[in-house]
């Protein structure tokens, strides 16, 4: 008589799964873009990498306390029923100490860029771990998160100066309205998901038709407001060129949405598109001379 055969082992995923690497470009070519703005050029090397070191560190903690705290919805959500929390490759304790971790980092590169940097590190991680439990009080969670990702011009300003200029308020504005509209298109795929377990979202309060067409108003605030930014820092043509193939990836994925608007991976797959069409333009802008000398008009 034959052995029974053994169940099979579920695969593990890893350390870079549980982190979700692969979306970490979602905002670093924003972040990239601002910090070669801020530096008017190239930065430093100890300034770039305290600026990326930041930045990944706020991303890591806020992606694994968000685990923690969700982890009994993403077990009840068939989307989210294979994260590392739910299935137990990863423990809560994990979660919670590799937010800790990371946090710290976040302070500790803080501390060596500047003292302003270091003073505000506390909110950073404020934004980012609250976001976590917006779901459960607020339609506007989508906005809080769209706040976070607003917080990327504005931190790393701070970072490279010690200051914020004023006339990066309006690239905040723009990113705010990116981010608002990112987590509205990821929250569709999630709607009856989010609605059986009595959770906030834009798409649960407008329903799905309302809040496409709120996506799109969003990108079209977001571009006008990059544009009020690139003409207030005086910027060459190639970075305006770089927002017009910004508003055709919009024009072109915001018809796909509109016909699909439950495919995952159309937020992610866009929003790291912009972001390098967004880092190509400021690039060009600020280092092939012949071109950045160029303004439009």
């Amino acid at each position: 008589m034959s052995a029974a055969p053994a169940p099979p082992v579920p695969p593990r995923t890893g350390l870079g799964r549980f982190l979700e690497i692969q979306n970490l470009g979602l905002n670093l070519p924003f972040a990239l873009a601002f910090l070669l703005l801020a530096a008017g050029g190239w930065p430093t090397w100890r300034t770039a990498a305290l600026v990326v070191l930041a930045f990944v560190a706020a991303r890591n903690a806020g992606h694994s306390f968000n685990r923690y705290v969700d982890r009994r919805l993403d077990a009840a959500n068939p989307r989210t029923r294979g994260r590392a929390l739910v299935t137990g490759e990863r423990s809560a304790a994990f979660a919670l100490s590799f937010a800790a971790a990371s946090a710290a980092l976040l302070i500790a590169a803080a501390y060596l860029l500047n003292p302003l940097a270091f003073y505000l590190a506390p909110v950073a991680l404020a934004l980012v771990f609250g976001y976590s439990y917006t779901k459960r009080v607020t339609t506007f969670t989508t906005a809080f998160l769209g706040l976070v990702e607003a917080a990327t011009p504005a931190a790393v300003y701070i970072a490279v100066r010690g200051s914020l200029p004023l006339a990066v308020l309006p690239a905040v504005g723009a990113l705010l309205l990116w981010g608002t509209a990112f987590e509205t298109v990821h929250s569709l795929g999630d709607l009856e998901s989010d609605r059986a377990l009595g959770l906030f979202s834009v798409p649960v309060r407008l329903g799905r038709s309302a809040s496409v067409r709120l996506v799109a108003a969003l990108h079209a605030g977001a571009l006008v407001l990059f544009a009020v930014f690139g003409v207030g820092l005086d910027l060459p043509l190639p970075y305006f060129v770089a927002l017009g193939a910004m508003g055709l990836v919009v024009a072109a994925t915001d018809a796909r949405l509109a016909a699909r608007p439950t495919e995952v991976r159309i937020p992610f797959d866009r929003h790291i598109a912009l972001g390098l069409l967004f880092l190509a333009g400021v690039a060009v802008a600020l280092f092939v001379p012949a071109v950045a000398l160029a303004r439009p008009g």
